[in-house]
């Protein structure tokens, strides 16, 4: 995209310059070049940005880091002594051990208030437009809004209310955060049309987060508490707007898992709301190679498109995939753990055949050999395909072979952990390593069902039954390949460990395990049991910026 809108705002007392993309064009304003702009034109240049903060917060070192490295579901160590080492900051977020100076924390932060500001800066300007849209981009505005204050709930336990752009915040917690946000997403919801997804905010967007909103709001309200009331008013709600998204028939379950996270998903009828990431938009994210070796090319095109071999899976959460299916293997019973796209016995291949395996990789890994910064060759011209190693970190005598433990002791080696290659890598960036042109998920059909087959168990007795349909709704789809066998029975514990296998690596992992009582557990090596560490510190750039106002902005405790 060609086209930047620059914005001066601001939460509290500071400002900030802010520059974004999506898939509305962005125009530079001010008082001159606003001269000769359509209504068109600056209505769209006001709603932009509100959208564009949404690449950067969902980078890999970002939203990512936080809802899953500090989980069990994924970890980073210090890869031989001189990777990813960042100064400790990626073990502490394992091991519940972050600091209020943590950089992450901080980014997260800034574009998470950034994200509101916009939105705010929107809502003020908006209604004097005279373009037809602007009250739908009115609309949006404020549910984008509700959006990025229902992560900043989620996870720093606060919320702001704020109309005016010169008057401070007032900040909400608790239930006051709960009922602030899910008014204004009522607010908005008769205002959205239902055809501008999954890159925009739509009606079924809000029916997603509100039944988010509601199946969460119980740790909202009272989030260090030794065990969460989940209220019969509330599951309802979940099961209400579940049941709206279901029924509208506008959204398709995928039968190929993996085609929910390829370059082309954005048209994939399971999306129901997304970060916009297509091509001309300038993708930016870089999902697709953060897990991989650096020994791994999965694009004949580009030989300087490897992976970075950044975090693996835990043991522990490979194993509830092992356990779930054995004597079996996970990959000959789930297609949604395994894609198997390289065939071993194949040493040759054209270019545009090539894909690298998808899922969770194990073991010795193949596919394109790089000597000297080229790939070999047959004597066709067609791409050789063999058994990889670890040329790129000097060793040729160590395979790229994955194993399951995976650790921070001793430097751990770069061939430690399983791997996850979800996300497609892109076949039309420029460099096809560091831009990804799939949409990122934030909402799709069979979270959808997860969540009502949740509030249905919460419910109580007699709904086992309504749950498990819906559980294996979701299994039964996934057509393509595998196909998952049906559940025979249904329970939290159950509910939860599908979660796992239906959504790894898509950013919910956080939520649901303080949800379902499992954050202070034990894995890898975290054994912090604090409750405190639910939710994140708040940075303390922030807590110096409103300095001037005492008392306004306090640090969670625990930090």
């Amino acid at each position: 995209m060609t086209k930047k809108i620059l914005y001066i705002l601001s939460i509290f007392t500071a400002a900030f310059v802010l520059e974004g993309c999506s898939k509305l064009n962005e125009q530079v304003l001010d008082e001159t070049s606003s001269v000769g702009a359509t209504d068109k034109d600056i209505a769209e240049g006001i709603i932009a940005p509100v959208y564009g903060i949404l690449p950067g917060l969902f980078q890999h070192t970002q939203y990512f880091a936080l809802q899953q490295i500090s989980t069990d579901e994924a970890i980073l160590p210090y890869r031989g002594g001189t990777d990813w080492g960042d100064n400790g900051i990626y073990i502490s977020l394992h091991r519940h051990e972050t600091t209020s100076s943590d950089p992450n924390v901080k980014n997260v932060w800034n574009n998470i208030t950034q994200g509101m500001s916009r939105a705010i800066t929107a809502i003020n300007t908006l209604p004097n437009s005279k373009d037809p849209n602007a009250p739908l981009f009115l609309a949006e505005a404020r549910g984008m809004r509700a959006y990025y204050n229902l992560l900043s709930l989620d996870l720093f336990g606060i919320a702001f209310q704020k109309e005016d752009p010169k008057v401070n915040s007032v900040i909400l917690r608790g239930n006051d955060a709960v009922e602030y946000i899910k008014s204004e997403l009522l607010a908005v919801e008769p205002l959205l049309r239902d055809d501008t997804g999954p890159g925009r905010i739509t009606k079924a967007a809000v029916w997603g987060l509100l039944a988010r909103l509601h199946l969460q709001a119980a740790v909202y309200r009272d989030i260090y508490a030794s065990s969460f009331s989940f209220t019969t008013e509330d599951m309802d709600k979940v099961i209400d707007y579940c049941d709206r998204i279901i029924s509208s028939s506008k959204f398709a379950l995928s039968p190929e898992y993996f085609a929910l996270f390829d370059d082309a998903n954005h048209t994939n009828k399971e999306l129901i709301f997304a970060v916009d990431q297509r091509a001309d938009l300038n993708g930016h994210n870089r999902m697709a190679y953060f897990s991989l070796s650096g020994d791994q090319f999965p694009l004949a095109a580009y030989p300087g498109a490897n992976g970075t071999d950044g975090p693996g899976i835990t043991s522990d959460f490979y194993q509830s995939w092992a356990q779930a299916y054995a004597p079996n293997d996970p990959a000959d019973m789930d297609g949604r753990f395994f894609k198997k796209n390289i065939d071993i016995a194949t040493t040759c291949i054209k270019g545009n055949d090539f894909n690298i395996d998808r899922g969770i990789l194990r073991g010795q890994q193949y596919g394109l050999i790089r000597t000297g910064g080229v790939f070999e060759k047959c004597p066709n011209g067609d791409f050789k395909v063999g058994p990889l190693y670890n040329n790129t970190r000097n060793r040729p005598d160590l395979p790229v072979y994955f194993t399951e433990e995976i650790d921070f002791s001793d430097y751990s080696n770069y061939n430690n952990g399983y791997r996850v290659e979800k996300y497609e890598f892109s076949r039309g960036s420029v460099s096809g390593r560091n831009f990804g042109e799939h949409d990122i998920v934030i909402l799709r059909l069979a979270d959808i069902y997860l969540m009502r087959a949740e509030a249905k168990l919460r419910k109580g007795a007699g709904n086992e039954a309504a749950a498990l349909a819906d559980v294996n709704t979701v299994r039964a789809s996934r057509t393509a390949r595998v196909v998952p066998p049906a559940l025979s029975a249904i329970s939290l514990d159950i509910l939860f460990r599908e979660r796992g296998f239906e959504l790894y690596w898509e950013n919910v992992r956080r939520t649901d395990m303080i949800r379902f009582g499992k954050y202070e557990g034990t894995w890898t090596e975290k054994s912090n049991s604090d409750p405190k560490k639910r939710i994140f510190p708040i940075p303390q750039n922030a807590i110096d910026g409103a300095s001037n106002l005492p008392g306004y902005l306090e640090q969670n405790d625990g930090y």
